[in-house]
Parts: structure tokens; sequence; C-alpha cells
């Protein structure tokens, strides 16, 4: 649940023009930086060749953020603010300024000020000139403690991109560019949003990459934190399940069944070999009581896998969609038209 402040059915600059870029800024916490952060977004966008709209997203921020926010977008029509009740993450701030923006490109931007306004019409350039549908923001020159972020952000990439195959060096970086239309397939959970270009590149789209200005913090401290490092692995592992077994999860976990049978057929004949050629008891080998145990855990998971390829094909039927995203199509009439 959210609360949102001037945010018209259809998103314009407050002139009656719908924007063409939306500038999507999760905020928590940021009072301080937030008036120099929107005069620094003003003063480059106002000079940039396409109308805009800033969604600020309060991430159920406990200082006076909401305050700020709220004067702003009485200032300035282009200012959209979407307020959460509560701390739920960037993520989903990101997610719902996505879901909001109007503009056929939408660039993320943090709001404690190391990112560079500045770069925003270059990446949004960049996305038109080299017609793909993400531009990656990367801080090659950090301005963080190199030992607590850039050290442990480095060796996250190195595995990020061996884990999904889609080698990027800077996947922490918030400062980037979409077309709206690959956002408009993708739903965010966890810490997923570092994942996006990932999911964009599974989804049959382009990710190019694009140096960008870091500034050294300037108010408050970082939000990353242990916890949030730890949600960071889990979801990189439901990524490369997602990336890899999404429309068949058996093929996944039948391989793990596979195994387990396989062992405890192994355990079996050993057992057995023992029993011809030294007369050893089957009821006091470890092995033999191996054996069922594994064969007992490989036919669980065998079934585990079953039935979540059941639950997929169900999830796609029931709401009719097919396993796989059409980019276009020529000369494919329906049947319908005869």
């Amino acid at each position: 649940m959210h609360i949102v402040y001037d945010l018209p059915m259809e998103a314009s600059d407050g002139q009656g023009t719908p924007p063409a870029v939306s500038i999507v800024i999760p905020v928590f916490n940021e009072e301080q930086s937030l008036p120099e952060l929107y005069d620094e977004l003003r003063t480059t966008l106002d000079t940039a060749p396409w109308p805009y709209e800033m969604i600020f997203v309060d991430d159920g921020s406990t200082d006076g953020s909401s305050a700020v926010l709220q004067r702003l977008a009485q200032e300035d029509h282009r200012v959209k603010v979407i307020r959460f009740v509560r701390n739920y993450g960037q993520t989903a701030a990101l997610d719902a300024g996505f879901k909001h923006a109007g503009g056929t490109v939408v660039v993320s931007i943090d709001a404690d000020l190391q990112n560079d306004p500045a770069d925003i019409p270059r990446l949004v350039q960049r996305l038109e000139d080299e017609g793909v549908d993400v531009v990656s923001g990367y801080r090659r020159k950090r301005r963080d403690d190199f030992l607590r972020k850039t050290l442990p952000s480095r060796i996250a990439n190195i595995i990020i991109g061996r884990v999904t195959g889609v080698r990027i060096h800077d996947y922490g970086c918030t400062l980037k560019a979409y077309r709206r239309s690959v956002l408009e397939r993708i739903n965010l959970y966890g810490e997923m949003h570092r994942y996006i270009p990932a999911y964009v590149k599974w989804a049959g789209g382009s990710v190019m990459e694009e140096p960008v200005n870091h500034r050294p913090r300037k108010y408050g401290r970082s939000k990353y934190t242990l916890k949030k490092a730890v949600r960071v692995i889990l979801d990189l592992m439901t990524v490369r399940f997602i990336l890899g077994y999404f429309t068949s999860p058996l093929y996944f976990i039948g391989r793990y069944a596979l195994l387990f049978i396989a062992l405890s057929t192994l355990s079996g004949t050993w057992s057995l070999v023992k029993r011809l050629l030294w007369g050893k008891p089957l009821y006091t080998d470890p092995f033999f009581i191996l054996t069922f145990i594994l064969f007992l855990a490989g036919v669980q998971i065998l079934f585990s896998g079953v039935v979540a390829e059941l639950t997929m094909r169900t999830y796609f039927e029931s709401q009719k969609k097919p396993p796989y995203m059409i980019d276009r199509t020529i000369n494919i009439f329906s049947s319908q038209d005869g």
C-alpha cells in the first residue's frame, strides 16, 4: 500500500505535454540531500531537448523527507511523489516508480547525491543512439570505502556475471536508463532491482554500459548492510533458477533426483557385492541402509519436481500466457482474418 501525491492519470510536464523521460528516485531518510538533488536535476534536465518528470518514491522515511517532497511537488508539477506507508526497500520503491512512469524512457538514480544528475542526458542519448534496451551506469572510479564497499562489490559483480551470463562491471549502480517497454515485462521482488539487466537479456533485450561519475557521500550514511548482502545472495539463486529453468523446473530438480537414485543404486550394488563375495550380512551394512535413504530422497525430490512442473504449467495456462515472448511478426494473420 502506498500514497500518491500529485500523480495524474496521464503524466505530463505540467504544461499538458506528456513526458518523454521519467526520472525515478527512491528515497529513504534523505532530507538533507533532496533540495540539492532537485536543484541539480532541474539544472540538467531543463536544458535537455525532451520533456521530463521526476518521480520520487518515499520508502517510508522517518525524517523530514516526506515534507520536503510534498513541498517540491506543490512548487513544481513535474515532481510526482509516491509515499509508502512503511519501509519496503529499494526494489519495491523502484518498482512503484517504474509502474507510474509516463515516459518512454525511464532513468533511475539514487537520492544520496553520489550519482551525478549531469550524466542523465548522456545515458538517454546512448540509449537512443545505440538502439539498446538498457544503458547501465558504470562507476569506474568509486568514492566509497574500498574494503567495506568497493572490493565486496567487485567480487559480487564477478559472481553475478558468471551466474547470470550477463557480464557487466557494476550491477549495483542505480543510475541506469531503460526503455519503459522492457520494464513492463518485469515485476521486481526482494533485492532484485540490481538484476534487471540480466532479466532484460533473458527476455531478448540488449544491455550496454556507460561510465558515469561517482561522488563521495555528502549527507547521512549508506543504507547497505550485511543483512542486504545476504538477501542479494539468496536473490541471485532465485534469478539463476528463473533465467535457466522457469518454464521447466523439472529439468533442474530432476537431475538431483536422478543423482540420488544413482547413488542409491551404487550403494545397493556394493552391499550385494560384499554379501556375495565375503558373506557380509545386509542388515548390519551401513551401505544397505544408505541405499534406502538415498532412494527415498531421490523419489521425494523427483515428485517435488513434478509438482513444480505442474504448478508452472497451471500458471501459464490459467493466465493464457505462452512460455515465450515475441519480438515482432511479419505477414502473420490470425485465423479469424480468413
